[in-house]
């Protein structure tokens, strides 16, 4: 039943993923590129990390379906207030395991670089961010999940489009099946989302040892 129903409407399918997709995939980029930054900043700097780090602790604390309408209030019914949404719910994930990573790097590798009298910029870029990766890649692959769920909470609360809208939508006029489909679709999304991450991981950091751990295991 679902099959058919994906086959005897596919452009309110494909139409409404795409919007939801683009929606998550802007705040999803958006959260990793202020995340590491806020990140960096936070490791760098005591004053930062005071001022940065327990406000991000306090704004995940909220449930983050009581900030959607505060959100369609400041940026409107629009896709603003969905990217809003995923970049806030995935931004925190993102900063908690890139600062682990920038501080979990070897003490040796740091020693090193200072006995060569490395700076900070390229101590930060040959050091500590490629020794981080590994945690910032498992900050991303939790946060294109949490970017995803961001979006469909805004579609719930305001849209007129997207995987959400149809899920509203189709609940109140008791169209289960409809329900379903858009669940499946978005089941498939995250998968395909998440296997990409893993992918370029796997593409960057062939150096890493869970990727060698991972190849001598076949």
């Amino acid at each position: 039943m679902i099959f058919a129903e994906l086959i005897d409407d596919p452009e309110l399918y494909v139409g409404n993923s795409w919007y939801t997709l683009s929606n998550t995939l802007v705040g999803f980029v958006m959260a990793v590129v202020i995340g590491v930054v806020l990140a960096i900043g936070i490791v760098y700097s005591r004053l930062l990390e005071v001022l940065l780090y327990t406000p991000l602790v306090a704004l995940n604390a909220i449930p983050k379906i009581a900030l959607a309408p505060v959100f369609i209030l400041w940026l409107g019914t629009g896709p603003q207030s969905k990217i809003g949404m995923a970049f806030l719910i995935a931004i925190f994930a993102i900063v908690i395991d890139a600062v682990l990573g920038l501080r979990t790097v070897d003490p040796d590798m740091l020693a090193l670089g200072r006995t060569l009298k490395g700076s900070q910029l390229k101590m930060l870029l040959k050091i500590r961010f490629p020794g981080a990766l590994p945690a910032i890649f498992s900050g991303m692959k939790v946060g294109i999940a949490l970017s995803l769920v961001g979006t469909i909470t805004g579609e719930f609360v305001a849209s007129q489009k997207g995987l959400g809208y149809v899920i509203m939508s189709s609940q109140g006029a008791f169209e289960t099946t409809r329900v379903f489909a858009a669940l499946l679709i978005l089941s498939v999304i995250g998968t395909i989302l998440f296997y990409f991450l893993e992918w370029a991981e796997h593409a960057a950091l062939p150096w890493h040892v869970s990727q060698r751990s991972g190849a001598g295991g076949h």
